[in-house]
């Protein structure tokens, strides 16, 4: 099992910029990737980044040229540095840590509201 805890949410004006933490415990070594996920409501949890256990790192299209994913050197905490945040960028973000594709856990997720 893992356990996922988010933190870092919160309402921020256009422009702004937010940094989300996640820190998995329990059996962190079977992880094979974490990364983040947003969802609004009445959409579809969609992937905004993630990063593999060797480091190999990919974005959803939106998040290329203003998020930033990265880790811990001991690979239990997971960041997501965004900026430029845009009102669209409104969600529910959520980590998830992956196991294999089908063995998947997920936070409780974390609010991130921009003003326009």
């Amino acid at each position: 099992q893992v356990q996922l805890v988010e933190s870092g949410g919160g309402l921020v004006r256009a422009g702004g910029s937010l940094r989300l933490s996640c820190v998995a415990s329990g059996d962190v070594f079977s992880i094979a990737a974490m990364g983040w996920y947003r969802q609004t409501l009445g959409e579809q949890r969609e992937s905004v980044a993630a990063i593999g256990r060797g480091g190999t790192i990919k974005y959803a299209e939106f998040a290329k040229d203003r998020f930033i994913i990265s880790r811990d050197n001991a690979g239990n905490t997971v960041y997501l540095q965004m900026n430029n945040l845009k009102p669209e960028d409104t969600a529910v973000y959520y980590c998830s840590a992956a196991r294999s594709a089908d063995d998947r856990y997920w936070g409780r997720g974390t609010q991130v509201t921009v003003s326009s």
